[in-house]
């Protein structure tokens, strides 16, 4: 098999990972958001730090590297939360859709912080992304619209947070990196988790226990894809989270997205697709330049 078919059933098997995940968030139930993200993180904590260990690696990384994987984690933390907080209000489709926005907010801060040059193409899809947005949130100017700013907040976090990741680029081990933040938001949590908590059904364990399995395999599934295969060449599948995600609301969670919210999940993945489309183009276009 290529390395880029490779590659791209890693990142189906993530994106289905994290779709899974989110469905275990919305069947645990009535709990509060911090609770939630804590069992789920706890998992994700015990299985990176087996990698560390397996692979003989530093747990918090280089001192040099500190503040970028604090920022790194804090934002991750904060978008985490905002994106469990959307999935237990909206439409787990709907949530999954917004919090997918982070790609495009990613170019933006890149270019603010990074000064990475933004290209035309990049804006377009922005734009068209943000168009697509508002077709799911349908702006009412009322206290409905709250979840749906959580939705988009915790995309604007989640890109931080990739930010800062390319600033870290190959200077920390990605398992080092899943552990800091994994264990940043275990300990960051647990006053919130200890003043907040509520008892739990053996069910509601069993689930968000399990959406810590399903988002632990997510995470190391999108991170080993990206070693078979450019992001800009299979990115575009991970993006089938929303086909899951949309699939489990109807069948499992019996959630039906409205036309509106269809028609602004067609218009962002058209976005993505001009996105990939584009990316694929330049790259070919420099390959041919090189040769």
């Amino acid at each position: 098999m290529k390395d880029r078919n490779k590659g791209i059933i890693l990142l189906l098997i993530s994106a289905f990972g994290f779709s899974v995940m989110a469905a275990f968030v919305k069947l645990s139930g009535d709990l509060p958001t911090v609770q939630k993200t804590w069992f789920r993180n706890v998992i994700s904590v015990l299985i990176s730090f087996g990698f560390v260990m397996y692979y003989k690696e530093s747990l918090f990384g280089k001192k040099e590297n500190q503040k970028f994987l604090l920022i790194r984690s804090a934002m991750g933390t904060l978008g985490m939360v905002l994106f469990f907080y959307s999935i237990d209000e909206l439409v787990l489709s709907d949530a999954d859709m917004l919090n997918k926005l982070s790609p495009f907010l990613t170019i933006i801060f890149s270019a603010i912080f990074l000064k990475e040059r933004v290209k035309l193409f990049q804006m377009v899809a922005i734009v068209i992304a943000f168009i697509g947005t508002l077709f799911i949130i349908k702006p009412q100017f009322s206290v409905d619209i709250v979840p749906y700013l959580g939705g988009i907040l915790g995309a604007v976090f989640a890109a931080g947070a990739y930010t800062v990741l390319r600033i870290l680029g190959n200077k920390e081990k990605f398992y080092t990196v899943v552990f800091y933040f994994s264990f940043f938001t275990t300990m960051s949590l647990l006053p919130f988790v200890i003043i907040f908590w509520e008892p739990m059904t053996m069910q509601q364990l069993i689930y968000l226990l399990l959406a810590g399995v399903f988002a632990t395999m997510g995470q190391f599934g999108i991170t080993v894809a990206y070693k078979f295969a450019p992001a800009k060449e299979i990115s575009i599948f991970f993006y089938s989270t929303v086909v899951f995600s949309t699939w489990i609301s109807i069948v499992v969670i019996n959630q039906v997205p409205d036309m509106m919210s269809i028609m602004g999940y067609i218009i962002i993945f058209g976005a993505l697709f001009y996105m990939f489309i584009k990316n694929n183009q330049l790259d070919k276009k420099y390959q041919e330049k090189q040769s």
